[in-house]
């Protein structure tokens, strides 16, 4: 319902100017050298990504003026952090600081409660893990930030995934520009066996007019409970191709049956 909304927060959103790169990069020059209206049309200028960036969290229900404004936290973040000297694109910047700033707003916001002190460990176990990954150059353990808080190895665990903000099979987690892999597909599926698919005739026929290296995706995906990873390692071939072969496939299979 908020993909048809055209005003948020009062800003019109068909009418959200969008900035050419050169003029992006004119303008952060001049926002950090103190510019108030530079960096004003900065914001202006790059309301449409954060618009683009909260679409993507509709499905909460949460309120979209809401977002839409704590989106704009984090672009304004992003203008003042930003370093010009950087061969980086803003957006490249930009895009991670809004959407945490979405997530953290999200996390707090949960009708999932955490309590006040299992929520304060989550967080002085994040900083303590900060600290011991800058000093030693690698991820510390869960017993190593335990005891640099000096607290229970089980509770800062148990703390830390208490306020990991839940994740959907939809989330997509690579795209190689037009074919997008998601949680799901990371997922074995062992719900599903020989017995329980060629039960169904139509199912057996449907399988047989597959090419080869596609039935054998399928069996391998279905029958065998193997994820797409390990099929695109075990064929020779990548995880995105696993994919868009594995999608092709049950499209015919439904044409078919």
């Amino acid at each position: 319902m908020y993909y048809n909304k055209v005003e948020i927060c009062g800003v019109n959103t068909s009418k959200l100017k969008v900035l050419s790169g050169e003029e992006k990069t004119r303008l952060l020059k001049l926002a950090k050298a103190g510019d108030e209206n530079a960096r004003k049309e900065l914001i202006d200028g790059n309301l449409r990504l954060v618009l683009s960036i909260i679409q993507r969290f509709t499905n909460r229900r949460e309120n979209l003026d809401d977002l839409f404004q704590v989106g704009c936290i984090g672009l304004i973040k992003a203008i003042d952090n930003f370093n010009t000297e950087l061969d980086v694109k803003f957006s490249t910047y930009a895009v991670p600081m809004i959407i945490g700033e979405v997530r953290r707003y999200l996390r707090d916001n949960n009708s999932i409660r955490v309590s006040r002190s299992i929520r304060d460990l989550a967080y002085r176990a994040l900083q303590a893990r900060e600290k011991l990954q800058a000093k030693s150059n690698s991820e510390p353990t869960v017993r190593e930030i335990a005891e640099a808080l000096g607290e229970k190895e089980e509770a800062v665990s148990a703390a830390i995934e208490a306020i990991v903000e839940p994740m959907s099979l939809y989330d997509p987690v690579y795209s190689d520009g037009g074919d997008s892999i998601y949680v799901m597909d990371q997922i074995s599926d062992t719900g599903n066996t020989d017995e329980a698919w060629l039960e169904d005739i139509a199912l057996r026929e449907a399988l047989k007019t597959l090419p080869e290296r596609e039935r054998s995706i399928i069996s391998m995906r279905f029958f065998k409970g193997k994820t797409q990873m390990e099929i695109a390692s075990e064929i020779g071939i990548s995880q995105a191709q696993v994919s868009r072969l594995e999608k092709g496939a049950l499209e015919r299979i439904r044409k078919q049956m």
